[in-house]
C-alpha cells in the first residue's frame, strides 16, 4: 500500500503558516460516516462542519457500498452548526471549554443522518436532514390600468407558500449529561447501533440512544483515596462486530480487551492485557512513564487486530497472541535526545491518533512537520505525506494544488517543527481516500 501513488485532491481552510491561526479555529476532531459520503470536522470553538461528497445520494442505502471510485470524487461544504458552547461548573468552579473532542457517526440507515459530538463533559446527539424552505408569494393583488390612466384592484389573492430550496440543518435530538466528572476522551458506537460508550479519565459508561436519564457504568478506576491513583483511561472503542467486546487503553502502556459476557462490570486489571511499552527496567528514564502512555487504540475492521499508539511507537497485535505484538513500528525514536526539550515545551504530552486503511492493508499516524506516516501491515513498505500546500485557498473552498509526497526511506528530520503536527486524520471507509487535519486546514489525499 505504501507504493500507492498518493495524490493531493483538495484543501479546505486557510493555508498553513500564512497567519497565526486562531485557537478556536483549530480542528480537534475528524470522522467519515460509514458510507464515506459525508465528512465531519469539529474545532476548538465548538463548531461542527460537514462536507458532502459529489457521489452522495439523498436516499441513504441500507448497507454501504464496498466499491467506491475515487476518480472525480470531491467534497463540498454541506452545513455547519454550533455543537457546544462554553459553560461554567459552579460546583467545581471550573470552566468547561466548548472544544469538540470526538465525533462519531451512527451507522447509515435510510433517512436522515445522526452523529454524536462531545466536549469535556457533555455528549450530544444531532440529526442532520434537509429542510424545505418556503417563501410567501408577494403577488396577492392584481391591478389593472383603466382607460383614463388610473389603476384599480380587480382581484385579491390569498398569499401562498412557494417552495424555494432544501437547506441542510442540524437539530439537537438528545443531550447526555452528568455522566462524567472528568474529561471525556472517547466515543464509540456499538455494532447494534442503539448503544454507545463514552470514556473519561477514570470511567467508562454505556448509554442507550433512546434515553439520557440513566447510564451503565462499566468501568470505574477511581480509588477511595486519589493519592493511590496509578492509571488513567486514555482511549476506548467497541469491537466493530461483537457487541459485547471492547478495548480500552491507559497511561501505563496497557491495552485491555474486555468481554461483557464474562463480567457485567469490568474491574481494575480485568480483561486480556496487551503490553504496549517494551522499555526494560534498566532503560527506564524520567520520561518513560509519559512516553509509554497510549494515546489511541483502534480495532481493525474485522476486529482481529488491535493497534495502539504511544508517543514513541506504534504496535499491532493479533487478539489471539497478546504476549508479543505482530508488528512494532518506531515513530519518534529519533527524538530520544530531545525529550528534555519536548518536556519543557509540553510537546511530550501531544496525543496522536492512529487509523487503519481500507481493507486493513496499511496503518498510519501523524507526526511533526505536518507529516502523516503510512506503513504496510505486511511487509516493510512505508511512505509519508507532507501537508504543506503551495496554493492559497480561500476559506471553506476546495482548491487543488501541489503537495509534497516522499518516501519514508529517508531519515527523519533531526530538528522538526514541533508547532506543526498532524494529530487527527480519517480514512474513507471504502476507498483509498484520506482526510488530514493540519491546524485550521483540512487536506484530502487519494491513491
Amino acid at each position: 500500500m505504501a507504493a500507492a501513488n498518493w495524490a493531493f485532491r483538495q484543501v479546505f481552510g486557510d493555508r498553513e503558516g500564512v497567519d497565526d491561526p486562531s485557537e478556536e479555529d483549530l480542528i480537534s476532531a475528524l470522522q467519515f460516516d460509514d458510507t464515506g459520503d459525508y465528512l465531519a470536522t469539529g474545532d476548538r470553538g465548538g463548531r461542527v462542519v460537514i462536507f458532502e461528497s459529489s457521489d452522495a445520494t439523498k436516499v441513504r442505502p441500507s448497507e454501504p457500498s464496498s466499491d467506491v471510485q475515487t476518480r472525480g470524487l470531491e467534497y463540498k461544504f454541506h452545513t455547519e452548526f454550533q455543537s457546544h458552547d462554553p459553560e461554567f461548573d459552579y460546583l467545581k468552579s471550573t470552566e468547561i471549554e466548548e472544544r469538540v473532542n470526538q465525533i462519531k457517526w451512527r451507522r447509515a440507515r435510510s433517512g436522515p443522518l445522526f452523529l454524536l459530538s462531545t466536549n469535556d463533559k457533555t455528549i450530544k446527539l444531532w440529526k442532520i436532514f434537509d429542510k424545505k424552505v418556503r417563501m410567501i408569494s408577494s403577488k396577492n393583488i392584481e391591478q389593472l390600468d383603466g382607460q383614463d390612466g388610473s389603476t384599480f384592484v380587480s382581484q385579491l389573492r390569498m398569499p401562498t407558500l412557494q417552495p424555494v430550496q432544501n437547506l441542510p440543518v442540524a437539530s439537537l435530538k438528545r443531550t447526555f449529561g452528568n455522566g462524567h466528572a472528568y474529561h471525556i476522551n472517547s466515543l464509540s458506537f456499538c455494532s447494534d447501533g442503539e448503544t454507545f460508550l463514552s470514556a473519561d479519565d477514570l470511567q467508562l459508561n454505556i448509554w442507550s440512544l433512546h434515553t439520557n436519564l440513566t447510564t451503565f457504568n462499566y468501568l470505574d478506576l477511581k480509588p477511595d483515596d486519589m493519592d493511590d491513583l496509578s492509571e488513567v483511561i486514555t482511549s476506548a472503542q467497541y469491537h466493530p462486530i461483537d457487541a459485547s467486546t471492547m478495548v480500552y487503553s491507559n497511561t501505563k502502556g496497557w491495552a485491555r480487551l474486555c468481554d461483557m459476557r464474562i463480567r457485567a462490570r469490568c474491574g481494575r486489571g480485568a480483561g486480556i492485557a496487551f503490553r504496549h511499552s517494551t522499555v526494560s527496567s534498566g532503560e527506564r528514564s524520567f520520561f518513560s512513564e509519559v512516553t509509554s502512555s497510549i494515546s489511541s487504540v483502534e480495532f481493525s475492521s474485522d476486529g482481529r487486530y488491535i493497534m495502539a499508539r504511544d508517543y514513541m511507537r506504534l504496535h499491532i497485535w493479533d487478539v489471539k497472541m497478546q504476549k508479543t505484538p505482530m508488528k512494532s513500528i518506531k515513530v519518534h525514536e529519533h527524538l530520544q535526545s530531545k525529550l528534555c526539550e519536548l518536556y519543557e515545551s509540553d510537546c511530550i504530552f501531544d496525543k496522536f491518533d492512529c487509523s487503519w486503511g481500507p481493507g486493513d492493508q496499511h496503518v498510519c499516524t501523524g507526526t511533526y512537520d505536518n507529516r502523516l506516516l503510512l506503513w504496510d501491515v505486511v511487509g516493510n513498505g512505508s511512505q509519508q505525506l507532507d501537508c504543506v500546500c503551495s496554493v492559497s485557498p480561500s476559506k471553506k473552498t476546495g482548491i487543488k494544488g501541489k503537495l509534497g509526497i516522499s518516501s519514508r526511506k529517508s531519515a527523519p528530520s533531526s530538528s522538526p517543527n514541533f508547532n506543526k503536527k498532524i494529530q487527527h486524520h480519517a480514512h474513507h471507509p471504502n476507498s483509498k481516500l484520506l482526510a488530514i487535519a493540519a491546524s485550521t486546514s483540512l487536506y484530502i489525499f487519494s491513491a
